[in-house]
Order: C-alpha cells, then sequence, then structure tokens
C-alpha cells in the first residue's frame, strides 16, 4: 500500500464504482478517504454509492460531508439534492437544485425534481403552476413532463395527467411492445374494432387500471386482454373480455394495440377531472376458494388479519415504501387476533429464521398466484398491507384493508387523508415524518384494537 499513489488509489476506486463492483468499490472509498479526508469528489461518490446500496443516512452524511468542502460544485450539489430528496427533505433539495442552475442552467432535470420535491410535499398545483412552463421551455427533457403528469395525478386532474404520460416511452426505461399491430392513438375511433390490451408496469398497476377495461367495451369494442401470468386467472372472467393470455400471436385478430396505462385517456377528456370508475371485479377459482378456507379452518373463531410488509424487492422505491415483517408483531398480543403473512418474496427468510411464523401464520409461501392469494384475503376480517399489488386487490375485492403508507405515497393515495376514491373499502395510515414507521404502526395497532373489541 505505501506504494500505491494517491491519484492511483483513488482511480482504482471510482473505476470499481463505475463497473458495478459495489464492495471493491466501498472498500476503496473507505480506505482511501481515511487517508484523504478533503476529497469532496470523492465523498460525494461514495454518498451515491450509499445510495445505491441503500444506505441512504449514511449517504446523506457522506453528502454533508462533500458539500462543506466543495459548496458550489454542481455535481456535489446534484448528488446532495438526489439524496435529500429521497430522505423527505425537499425544501433543501429544492434550495440546492436552484443553486446549482445558477452556476449551470443546462441541468435540466433540476427542473424535474424541483416540481417532483414540490409533489413530494404535497403542493400539487404549485408542482403543476412550475412544471407547466418548463415544459414548453424544454421539451426535450422527457422527465419534466413526467414530473407534470405525477403532480396532476396527485391533484386529480387525470385527464390531462394521462396525457402528460405519454412521455414515459420517450424514456430509456420503457420499451415499446413489439407486437404487429397498429397502435391506437387518443381520439381514433374503437366500435367494433379488436383491441388488444399490453399490461405495463407492476401487478398493482394492471388490478388498478383495469377498472377501464369495461369501459372501453361499453364503446363498442372487442377486448383481448394480454396479463402477466400470476394474474390471469384473476382476470379471465371479467365481463366483456374475449380472451386473456400471457402473449399474443401475430395472427390474432387485433385491429390496434393499446397499453393499459393508456385506457384512461379513452375515458377522460383532455381537462376532466371526473369519477374514476369502480374497482375491477375479479374472480376467485373455486379451487382456490377451498384452499384458503383449509388454510383458515382451525381459526374460524379469531379475528384474523392477513397482513403484507414489502412489495417487489426489486422496484427501486421499494425501500421507502416498505418495512418489516417485526413491525406487525405487536398486534398478535391483541387479544383473539390471529396474524396471517400474505407475503411472498425474498424476505421471507428472515420471517422464518426468528420464528415469526409461529406468531404470522405463513399462507403465501406456497401461493399459486395471486388468485390463491386473493381466495385467502376473502377469508380475513381485514388485510393490513404495505402499497404494493395485494392494497389493489384486496381494493377491488371489497376486503377491508388498511395501507400503511410512506410519506411520500403513491398518487393513488395522495399525501393526505384516510381515505381514496379509488378504493372505497380502504383505509390509510401514514408516517407522520419521513421514515416514521412507529407512527404509523401506533396509529394503526390502535385502531385494530377498537376494530376488535366492535367485532365482538
Amino acid at each position: 500500500m505505501a506504494n500505491v499513489t494517491r491519484a492511483e488509489l483513488r482511480t482504482k476506486a471510482i473505476v470499481a464504482h463505475k463497473a458495478g463492483r459495489h464492495e471493491e468499490a466501498l472498500q476503496g472509498y473507505t480506505s482511501y478517504l481515511r487517508t484523504y479526508p478533503d476529497d469532496a469528489g470523492v465523498w460525494t461518490n461514495l454518498g451515491a454509492l450509499f445510495r445505491v446500496l441503500g444506505q441512504h443516512q449514511m449517504g446523506r452524511t457522506a453528502q454533508q460531508r462533500a458539500f462543506a468542502l466543495e459548496p458550489d460544485d454542481n455535481g456535489v450539489l446534484n448528488n446532495y439534492a438526489n439524496i435529500l430528496s429521497d430522505l423527505g427533505d425537499y425544501q433543501t433539495s429544492i434550495d440546492l437544485r436552484k443553486k446549482s442552475l445558477t452556476l449551470d442552467d443546462s441541468h435540466l432535470m433540476h427542473y424535474a425534481m424541483i416540481g417532483r420535491c414540490l409533489r413530494g410535499m404535497g403542493e400539487y398545483e404549485a408542482a403543476i403552476r412550475y412544471l407547466l412552463p418548463m415544459v414548453e421551455q424544454y421539451p426535450q427533457e422527457p422527465e419534466i413532463k413526467l414530473q407534470l403528469a405525477f403532480a396532476q395525478l396527485g391533484a386529480g386532474h387525470y385527464g390531462a395527467a394521462f396525457r402528460s404520460y405519454e412521455a414515459r416511452w420517450e424514456t430509456e426505461e420503457l420499451g415499446v411492445p413489439n407486437v404487429p399491430f397498429q397502435k391506437w392513438e387518443d381520439g381514433m375511433e374503437i366500435r367494433d374494432k379488436s383491441i388488444l390490451i399490453m399490461p405495463e408496469q407492476g401487478f398493482g398497476d394492471m388490478i388498478l387500471l383495469a377498472r377501464f377495461i369495461p369501459l372501453l367495451v361499453a364503446k363498442g369494442a372487442k377486448v383481448r386482454l394480454v396479463a402477466k401470468k400470476p394474474l390471469i386467472r384473476l382476470l379471465k372472467n371479467m365481463d366483456g373480455v374475449e380472451w386473456v393470455g400471457s402473449a399474443a400471436g401475430k395472427d390474432d385478430p387485433v385491429d390496434m394495440w393499446v397499453s393499459l396505462m393508456d385506457l384512461p385517456k379513452l375515458v377522460f377528456g383532455p381537462d376532466e377531472k371526473g369519477n374514476v370508475p369502480v374497482p375491477t371485479n375479479l374472480t376467485i377459482p373455486s379451487d382456490s376458494v377451498e384452499r384458503a378456507k383449509t388454510i383458515t379452518s382451525k381459526h374460524r373463531d379469531m379475528f384474523k388479519v392477513g397482513v403484507v410488509w414489502s412489495g417487489s424487492a426489486t422496484y427501486k422505491g421499494n425501500t421507502f415504501r416498505s418495512f418489516t415483517h417485526r413491525e406487525f408483531l405487536p398486534m398478535a398480543n391483541i387479544p383473539n387476533v390471529q396474524l396471517f403473512s400474505l407475503y411472498k418474496g425474498p424476505y421471507l427468510d428472515a420471517f422464518s429464521k426468528d420464528g415469526s411464523a409461529a406468531l404470522i401464520i405463513d399462507t403465501a409461501s406456497t401461493d399459486r398466484d395471486f388468485a390463491d392469494c386473493a381466495a385467502t384475503m376473502k377469508e380475513m376480517d381485514l388485510v393490513i398491507t404495505s402499497d404494493t399489488a395485494t392494497a389493489h386487490i384486496a381494493g377491488s375485492l371489497g376486503v377491508p384493508v388498511w395501507v400503511i403508507l410512506h410519506w411520500d405515497a403513491f398518487w393513488v393515495y395522495r399525501h393526505a387523508g384516510e381515505t381514496t376514491q379509488w378504493y372505497p373499502c380502504m383505509r390509510l395510515f401514514r408516517q407522520d415524518k419521513p421514515q416514521d414507521w412507529t407512527s404509523a404502526f401506533d396509529a394503526a395497532h390502535a385502531a385494530l384494537v377498537k376494530e376488535v373489541a366492535a367485532h365482538g
């Protein structure tokens, strides 16, 4: 090590970081900063690495040190603003982005992220007022229009929002489906046309927006639906849908295709808010029903609560919307309550290893698909879940469901209130401040005590 120069040590860590060798980069930055703590560039790189690794608090500390050394460096300002936005310190993030723009106004992403911070604060109309002129001024940056879409969604301007959301096709994150049919465009006639609906994004998005399919049928369209396999049995008997499957063929009787996320444009005019349709009508197969009844048969006299603590581990926002299974354990102390795990995924290992499965009965690890999960939900007196697909399924089934939300909730839930018009059977519990799950769970626990008492 004595023969390695400062430049060589620095370069080696940075090369490992860029190559995705995160552990090597972390060790390299750590070793380097132990000897050379005056390097703002390495501190901000370390902060960016911590962010990728989900270590946001340590990332903020690293960025603070970088900022103290180089408060006018645009790279530092950008990285510091990003981590503060992640952690809910929106106003400071906005201040840093505005400062960066005074130094260099070519970083267009700052405009998008200022709007995103305003939305994160629940200031939807302020975000819209800020972003609208930026969309006109910088049409080459799709992220600005995407952030406008999310602000409009939060504000309930659905007609404008789903049209702004077309900007997603301009990003690198979303590829156009490879189907040999004409794409439906806003305003094209659909009566007597065979429309192929293609899935987009997550399972929850499919359940949420499938409610628009009957309105498509009512306009005279013949509908075929491509869905991800875990959802097919729940969706295949939807009224008016001629076919549901996991893939379309080039010889299928199709006139046009449309993405699921574009369906609301068929219902909401460009300037329309409008009332949202009723939730998706789901069908639970009889074999799933019998399976669920068998699983819960020993606890018929208990108040049965199905719980979910995480969504997809691969979703980039999962760190903030999810929590651990242990948050539910105090609820197991409430007399006459039996908890059931509806969660299926990689975090089951920790659930099994610490003995929690003795108190929260695992029902989902052997689920074949979401139809099995939905059947178990129907056997519950209540479902309590993080913001994930199970919330949408329970809401569509009409099962009483409580959703535990992080501070920057999905647009369906907005940033305030205990209810959402999208799911009448749903109750919302929110963090009092960013990263504060204790406040949300304390409120849910107190509400569950009352619910069980009222249930008798």
